[in-house]
């Protein structure tokens, strides 16, 4: 086996599971992520959304009910996700998937907590 699935993930299936608002990515060495819609719009990699410093990164509201309409490739590195609500400026590289993926609990009780620490909702 290379070192190239141990340096960069890389995918080997992406498929839309719009009826389940889901994204769902398979890498090389197996790992399988199914990702909401919600959790990849709060979390998208844009500059809206990240700011510029981890400072202005923005706590997004609202989205519970967001859905994937469209995934569009980027080069061999990394799809634009069209949502529901109109964004679609992120674009969610390989090594951005696998972490979204691997590290979702995590992150996800993160955007929880900033949510109720700012009196947002996910609407």
């Amino acid at each position: 086996m290379s070192d190239h699935a141990s340096e960069r993930p890389w995918p080997t299936e992406i498929k839309l599971r719009k009826a389940e608002r889901l994204l769902e990515v398979a890498f090389e060495g197996g790992a399988r992520f199914a990702l909401p819609a919600e959790y990849l719009r709060v979390e998208s990699p844009s500059a809206e959304v990240q700011g510029h410093s981890a400072s202005q990164k923005q706590t997004v509201p609202g989205k519970r009910n967001v859905t994937i309409e469209g995934v569009e490739p980027v080069g061999n590195y990394a799809v634009r996700l069209i949502f529901s609500d109109g964004h679609d400026s992120g674009l969610y590289t390989w090594e951005t998937l696998y972490r979204l993926g691997r590290e979702h609990d995590a992150i996800w009780a993160e955007y929880l907590a900033a949510l109720e620490a700012k009196g947002l909702s996910r609407g």
